[in-house]
């Protein structure tokens, strides 16, 4: 009867020193920020007594956070957000800016056309050296002289979020796709576990890795005990697909990365 009664009071103890989650939250459709302090009041409505609860910084004129980040954030402080959306990542703009949508956006080569245009470019926020993984808050958008704009930059973040610097970058440059490549997974020699899905079945062996491959690159591997070389895709650390599922990993490696 004492165990019990220590048990319940136990779970009584957990229940009171965890947050009490008001009702859901919705995300802004276009959340922005006027000191450079995102709060979750201005990532969400109705934040109530966590409105001003800083979640980040903005340094330039746009900030990007993971969404997983911002969900654990509005939960600490007693909110509850679903995501429903699914969303990944949150674009937070500097307040009164109009939306930087690519679609909004004249035609470069009309924007130049005008003296003095200027244009918004994604940049870096931090410099990076060659092989440093670009994070969501290591760009933001950065308004240039139109003619110093890059030719085909990116418009969106998640396009360069994930990426691996080639080089070098210094802060506040232009972010252009010649510069960034898909992180190595698997370096030549490597052993690789390599998986042949087809049909729902998967069948599993380790090889040796002959090239360096990042993720959604073909890497030949040499099973050892066979001799016989296996045309798999490099999909993580240390793992590889084949078969079937080579070709959809090729486009999508990341839906085989946490299997």
């Amino acid at each position: 009867m004492a165990m019990i009664r220590s048990l319940s009071l136990a779970l009584t103890l957990a229940a009171l020193a965890a947050p009490a989650l008001a009702g859901p939250v919705s995300l802004l459709p276009d959340p922005t920020d006027d000191d450079g302090r995102v709060t979750l009041g201005e990532l969400f409505d109705d934040a109530g007594a966590a409105s001003g609860v800083v979640v980040g910084q903005r340094l330039g004129a746009t900030a990007v956070f993971e969404a997983s980040q911002i969900q654990a954030a509005a939960r600490r402080a007693g909110l509850d957000w679903a995501n429903p959306q699914g969303l990944r990542r949150i674009v937070v703009r500097e307040g009164g800016a109009a939306p930087a949508e690519a679609s909004a956006r004249p035609a470069a080569a009309t924007v130049a056309s005008r003296p003095g245009a200027t244009v918004e470019v994604l940049t870096y926020a931090r410099s990076l050296a060659a092989g440093d993984i670009v994070q969501p808050a290591d760009v933001v958008w950065s308004t240039v002289q139109a003619h110093q704009a890059p030719a085909g930059g990116p418009q969106d973040a998640d396009q360069v979020v994930g990426l691996s610097a080639k080089r070098a970058l210094r802060a506040g440059a232009a972010v252009t796709s010649r510069d960034l490549a898909s992180p190595q997974v698997i370096a030549r020699n490597d052993m690789v576990q390599v998986a042949y899905i087809v049909g729902g079945v998967e069948l599993t062996v380790t090889g040796k890795a002959t090239r360096d491959a990042s993720a959604g690159e073909a890497v030949p591997v040499l099973n050892v005990q066979s001799g016989r070389t296996i045309d798999a895709v490099a999909v993580s650390p240390g793992r590889a697909v084949a078969g079937p599922a080579a070709q959809m990993a090729r486009a999508n490696p990341q839906q085989f990365a946490a299997r």
